[in-house]
């Protein structure tokens, strides 16, 4: 038992530690001398872990101190302790205690990965930047997509020159991104130096006119300093530079859009959603334009469908989601639907669009299909109490009663501090009893809802 006990200490702490009674044992067979390891450690650490797992950090704190006693001199034992110490504080936002912690098992253990990360996350929670930095210089030696975090670190301790250095040399060994150019945007408005900036990218793109994130950077620029003009300049300039650019057209389109120019935008925006090296977060923003241009102008919304359709087919159902709502703001529900169905089998663990699509078919009768859809969400879901009430109204329509009063009961399991779902468990239940002719099981759930008042 004991052996199998440590087997979920080390499953329980990742890699962090394996002290040596740990790795003396693998060839060993089981047995009960564990060196240091006594009993009064093992079962206060895993009363910590268990207490914390249910979000229990006060007493998970309580347990971990009787577990840093039992450890003696055990360093090892200690470190453990004191690494799941930092967690619980940090969870209580007693952020100093937390460091604390975690300053003493870098200096048991050294510059552990899983140490450094949670010490950062707590420097970030507290706004500690400066204190920051030097930790995350640490971490980009054992991970460097940490290098935009010290790039963000920079900026947000007014390091500005440094941030824009670092950006730069990101930019030059791995591409580009939108959140980097986010990013050097902010700097240079939080700096006011818009005129610099317009000057350094104009610098650029005569050194390398190839370059087209920096024509796209100007554009913004331009456009920030409300200069349409010198951004739609830029934008033909680039288009001129490079025929055949996909990027341009982030933002051609907009000006398009803004100048009446319908058929042109859309072909701007067929390119940026068929286009692999534009990236997601560009594209949505895009569609997210278009839906608004199709708010006041609905004589659009058949291109509407037409470029989900095609945007859809190579992402998320987020993009079915996002439609979807559209749909459903302007009543029109059934298309609504018909974009969330479709989103669901793209998304399957997409925990919005499974419940609005879920309600929306329960709203049009559609119960088979709402039995199904819920049923499939409950193995992902299955801690959300609102998937069990819509599976149990679904069985309840298809007279599936004992299926239906067996899912609803399960679901009150997971209600927490939600009596207007309460009270529609309660009715749901009311109902189910009532026609299996169970009157007093009714009248017991009748009785339970009508004691629960809705604020309103």
């Amino acid at each position: 038992m004991k052996q199998f006990r440590i087997s979920l200490l080390i499953a329980a702490l990742g890699i962090f530690l394996f002290p040596a009674w740990v790795i003396s044992q693998e060839d060993d067979p089981p047995t009960d001398d564990l060196g240091e390891v006594t009993d009064a450690f093992q079962d206060n650490f895993f009363e910590a872990l268990k207490q914390k797992g249910i979000e229990n950090y006060e007493l998970a704190i309580v347990a971990l101190r009787k577990a840093e006693m039992a450890a003696g001199t055990n360093l090892e034992n200690k470190a453990v302790v004191h690494f799941e110490m930092g967690k619980n504080l940090a969870q209580l936002e007693r952020y100093d205690e937390a460091e604390t912690r975690y300053l003493q098992v870098l200096d048991l253990m050294g510059d552990r990965l899983d140490v450094l990360e949670a010490l950062y996350e707590v420097y970030y929670q507290q706004q500690n930047y400066t204190s920051a930095i030097p930790l995350v210089e640490k971490l980009i030696n054992q991970d460097e997509d940490y290098k935009e975090d010290l790039a963000n670190l920079y900026s947000r301790t007014q390091q500005y020159d440094k941030a824009l250095l670092l950006l730069d040399e990101l930019d030059e060994s791995w591409g580009e991104s939108d959140y980097r150019n986010a990013l050097r945007r902010q700097i240079y408005k939080l700096t006011g130096n818009s005129e610099g900036a317009i000057s350094n990218l104009e610098e650029k793109i005569d050194k390398n006119p190839k370059n087209e994130r920096d024509y796209l950077n100007l554009i913004f620029l331009y456009s920030e300093q409300g200069d349409t003009e010198k951004a739609f300049l830029t934008a033909q300039q680039l288009l001129a530079e490079q025929p055949d650019s996909k990027l341009v057209h982030l933002a051609l389109y907009k000006f398009y859009l803004d100048n009446g120019e319908t058929e042109k935008a859309l072909n701007s925006m067929d390119v940026v959603f068929s286009s692999p090296e534009i990236e997601q977060e560009s594209k949505y923003r895009v569609l997210g334009d278009f839906i608004g241009f199709v708010n006041n102008n609905s004589e659009y919304e058949d291109k509407l469908e037409a470029v989900v359709e095609k945007f859809g087919n190579q992402n998320s159902g987020a993009v079915y989601e996002k439609i979807g709502l559209y749909f459903v703001a302007k009543d029109q529900k059934q298309k609504a639907l018909r974009f969330y169905e479709i989103g669901t089998t793209k998304d399957p663990e997409n925990y919005s669009l499974l419940k609005n699509t879920l309600l929306l078919q329960i709203d049009f009768g559609k119960f088979e299909q709402a039995a199904a859809l819920s049923s499939r969400a409950l193995e992902i879901f299955p801690a959300q109490a609102l998937l069990y009430l819509l599976n149990g109204v679904s069985n309840l329509e298809l007279s599936n009663l004992d299926e239906a009063i067996e899912t609803m009961e399960t679901g009150l399991d997971y209600l927490f501090d939600d009596p207007r779902m309460e009270k529609d468990f309660y009715e749901q239940l009311a109902i189910a009893y009532e026609r299996k002719g169970n009157t007093s099981r009714a009248a017991s759930f009748r009785k339970r809802a009508s004691e629960i008042t809705i604020a309103n």
